[in-house]
């Protein structure tokens, strides 16, 4: 993760430690959020921001929908 990680498992976070985090360009986040896929944020006066856990959550739910050594 990346470094002054967030002390809360609430904490929000922005796009630019979001896309550090799970290791995807800031671009991938924004057209993911225009396609209405990728983890759940929402805007705090204009700037982007998600909450961690619901990072976790879809982390978790990419885990589960993947296909690992071929097999489902």
């Amino acid at each position: 993760m990346p470094s002054q990680a967030p002390s809360t498992h609430d904490d929000i976070v922005d796009s630019a430690y979001v896309s550090e985090w799970i290791k995807v360009p800031p671009g991938t986040l924004r057209n993911w959020r225009s396609r209405g896929i990728g983890p759940a944020s929402f805007r705090i006066g204009g700037r982007v921001v998600y909450r961690r856990r619901a990072v976790e959550a879809w982390l978790a739910t990419q885990e589960l929908s993947t296909k690992r050594g071929g097999v489902e």
